[in-house]
């Protein structure tokens, strides 16, 4: 691979892993903002969908797989 190829995949990553933190934050806020109904919820919820969200992370490769798949350019007819 050429160092162009290495630096557009390691964006490509980054990218990714800033939309999944993103939609982790997001789902957080939702939890604690809407769902929870007092302190003790509002805490455990903030901790508890960080902490799954750690354990249940995506691996680098099913990343790579769907990064792949939502940046494939549609193929020239020739």
């Amino acid at each position: 691979m050429t160092e162009s190829n290495l630096e557009s995949d390691a964006s490509n990553m980054k990218k990714a892993w800033m939309v999944y933190s993103v939609i982790i934050i997001l789902v957080i806020l939702i939890l604690v903002f809407f769902v929870a109904s007092d302190n003790e919820e509002r805490l455990f919820f903030t901790l508890m969908t960080a902490a799954a969200s750690y354990v249940f992370r995506p691996t680098d490769r099913f990343m790579k797989r769907k990064i792949a798949q939502f940046t494939k350019k549609p193929e020239e007819d020739s």
